[in-house]
């Protein structure tokens, strides 16, 4: 990698550092795309572009959550109890994920599903639906079933599960910084074992490339989290103090940029075939 290509990543790994403490989110909705864009730019293979650019994403949440966690549990505020009733789904969930369905898929479906499920996620943060009051958390199989969904669709998209998990807390009256708290914890089993099937599902695809572990950019991921686990610590303790439902409304617009650009993608794709 070039100078401009390791400061664009140290950059890119601080602002999504900031972004998976102060919103819970493992900074994969913003890495991915711009992920893609830098891969293509210096010129990977246009098939691994995206595969590369989820795996490396939610790989580098392994560290961002444990510097993120850290400063949560500070406060307080993690709900361990849903941690370990959703963690045995989690991982079911993202091995079948990243270690089978994600090596099948195309370019063009990672991206279309990408898309598809950002714009949705924006969409949800503007919508901002309140729970009824009397609604609480399943009981120990329907969490686990919830932890298995978030774990398998997360692993899809790169993200550490937080535009899941942080609604349907929410949606079980579970109060926004808990919910924030909690996902942040929730983000290592999603990531430890999305990457685990990343590495073993790409092994015969991408194990001749120069950087590749298996569908993993190691070179970018190092540069990634030097800086995420400096920023995360800061936006967990600013998701005490900062309106968060403004910032989510903000950053929803985000999502419906980098939305498009995916789109944008899997259509070059579609019409490149």
């Amino acid at each position: 990698m070039d100078v401009t290509m390791v400061i664009c990543l140290l950059v890119l790994g601080g602002v999504t550092g900031f972004l998976a403490g102060l919103l819970g989110i493992g900074g994969g909705m913003v890495l991915v795309p711009f992920l893609t864009m830098l891969f293509a730019w210096k010129g990977m293979a246009p098939d691994l572009v995206v595969h590369a650019a989820i795996a490396t994403s939610m790989t580098s949440i392994l560290f961002t959550s444990i510097s993120s966690v850290r400063a949560h549990q500070q406060k307080g505020t993690i709900k361990w109890g849903i941690v370990w009733a959703m963690a045995p789904g989690i991982i079911l969930g993202g091995l079948l994920s990243g270690g089978a369905v994600f090596a099948a898929l195309s370019t063009f479906w990672l991206s279309l599903f990408f898309a598809l499920f950002v714009g949705y996620s924006g969409w949800s943060m503007l919508r901002n639906k309140k729970p009824k009051p009397s609604r609480q958390m399943p009981g120990i199989a329907g969490t686990t079933a919830a932890g298995a969904g978030i774990g398998f669709l997360s692993g899809l998209v790169g993200a550490g599960g937080g535009f899941l998990s942080v609604p349907f807390m929410v949606w079980c009256n579970v109060a926004l910084h808990n919910a924030v708290s909690t996902s942040a914890a929730l983000g290592f089993p999603i990531a430890l074992a999305n990457s685990a099937g990343y590495i073993v599902s790409g092994l015969s695809e991408a194990a001749s490339r120069p950087g590749m572990l298996g569908y993993i950019y190691w070179p970018a991921l190092i540069a990634l989290v030097c800086t995420s686990v400096l920023t995360a610590p800061l936006g967990a303790r600013m998701a005490h103090r900062l309106p968060v439902q403004t910032l989510k409304r903000v950053f929803a617009c985000l999502l419906f940029a980098l939305a498009a650009y995916m789109l944008s993608k899997a259509w070059q794709t579609y019409a490149g075939a």
